[in-house]
Formats: structure tokens, sequence, C-alpha cells
């Protein structure tokens, strides 16, 4: 009797699946591979660092960018640059190209093209051969309930220069302003924040230190749809928890685009 029903069982759910194929329903793939988007993307991230010749190590590790547009520039967090490069010491801005297996790196000179502080976005640019260049796609359809990827560095300066990649799904899409129980609360920094509120998209993700600048791109296409962030957002929106747990923000790619276009990479948002 016992294999009877188990025989039923299974009888029943390959009838389900039929019917819902035929009627076009998405059937779920209980073991997704997304290794073909992470080959798309991986080659394309590299890691933002400081260099000082005389300095042990000479690489300081600062987060995570990614290549665009030619293949010699580079998208990363505003917060990413150093404020000051002591020209003493020669210190210089890099970008680290990782190897085959992480070690194998090399470095390129960087400098900054632009910046857009209020969204936290920078754009870099490097001379030699170019870097295969990721496409940005569209912010607008980003869904709640959608799921992504996330390649970078977390912990860069402890794990090295190895891109690591988390799945994380869109768990809201929040305005980035703090929430504050009074007026004696508010600030001039929290005016001009409200003053310019823009939306996120919050993750259930934890992004490290390291992880900030990674590109969050879409599981089938390695369409770039944000940019990772955890400093910017966390500091306004999360300052009363010390360590949140499962999450973590990133700026729509929208913004990306616009700063492309203000450095006359593009002609308009596409």
């Amino acid at each position: 009797m016992e294999g009877i029903l188990k025989t039923n069982n299974r009888n029943c759910l390959r009838r389900l699946w039929l019917f819902m194929l035929g009627c076009g329903v998405a059937v779920p793939l209980w073991a997704a591979d997304y290794s073909a988007a992470v080959a798309v993307v991986k080659p394309s991230v590299v890691a933002i660092a400081s260099h000082q010749p005389l300095r042990q190590p000479a690489l300081s590790f600062i987060g995570t960018g990614f290549i665009v547009a030619d293949g010699r520039h580079v998208v990363t967090n505003a917060h990413n640059i150093p404020a000051y490069l002591d020209p003493d010491k020669k210190e210089s801005l890099m970008i680290v190209i990782p190897g085959v297996d992480g070690d194998d790196k090399s470095v390129r000179l960087a400098t900054l093209v632009r910046q857009d502080k209020l969204h936290d976005v920078a754009i870099l640019k490097f001379a030699d051969a170019p870097l295969p260049a990721l496409k940005l796609g569209d912010s607008a359809m980003v869904k709640e309930g959608q799921e992504y990827l996330i390649t970078g560095f977390p912990i860069g300066s402890v794990l090295g220069y190895h891109a690591v990649t988390h799945k994380s799904m869109v768990s809201a899409i929040t305005p980035v302003v703090q929430p504050v129980d009074n007026a004696s609360q508010i600030n001039p920094r929290m005016v001009k924040r409200m003053l310019t509120e823009f939306k996120v998209f919050q993750l259930d993700a934890i992004a490290y230190p390291g992880n900030s600048g990674s590109p969050v791109y879409n599981v089938e296409t390695g369409e770039v749809v944000g940019i990772l962030n955890s400093v910017f957002v966390k500091d306004t929106k999360e300052s009363v928890i010390e360590k949140p747990s499962g999450i973590s923000y990133a700026i729509p790619v929208q913004y990306i685009k616009q700063l492309m276009i203000d450095s006359g990479m593009i002609t308009e948002q596409r």
C-alpha cells in the first residue's frame, strides 16, 4: 500500500508539472546555475587600492570597482577614493587586476574622472590595454523579490585579490533618508538628504568591508543594475545599529549612467 501511495504522489506531481508547463507557468529551477553570468562579470571586476613604493605592503586595498564604457573606465563608490594622496611619498591611486588564481595580479595607474558624492559614485580612468566592459542595465526594471548576483572583494586585505560572488534578493526599494522620532534629531546633513531624497535597493546580503563598489547584476544576462554600497547608506539609515546582519544596499545604475553623461562618455541614458 505504501508503494502505491508513493507512486500516486509521483504521478500527481508529474501531471502538475506538465500542466504548469502547458499553461505557460514558469516552473521553478531548484538548482539554478549562475556560472554563465559569473563568467561574464568576473573578468571585469577589479580592486581599488592606493600605492606607496616604500610602504610595506606597497598596495593598500580600499574597495571594489568594475569596468565600463571603452574598457578603460572603472566605476566605484566615491567613498573609495582617498581624500588625499601624499605626493612626497609618491602615493598614487591604482586598480588591481586579479590573475587567474587571484595571486598573479597586475596594477594600473588610475586617475579620477568625475564623482558624484551625493549618490556616492565615481568614475576612474586608466591607460594601457582595455579590459572587458560590463553592460549597464535598467534599474527601473528592478522589482522587489528579484534575485541578483554581487561580485567583489569582501575583506580584501585579508582574503586577498580573489573575487567572490554572492546571491541576493531585493528585499525593498526604499528611500535613503533616515527616519527620526522628533524634530530635535534633525541636523543640516539630514536636511540636505531630505531635499535630495532618492531610493536605493535594500538587499538581503551582508556587505563586508571591501565589497563597496561591487556590481549588482542580472543572474541571466550579467547586466549591472546597481552598485553595492554599505558605508554610505548605513551611515544614515542604520546609524543606531552597530552590526546589522544580512542587510546591504545598492545605488541604482541610473546614477552611474548620469555621471557618465556628465563626463561626456555617453550622450543619454539607455
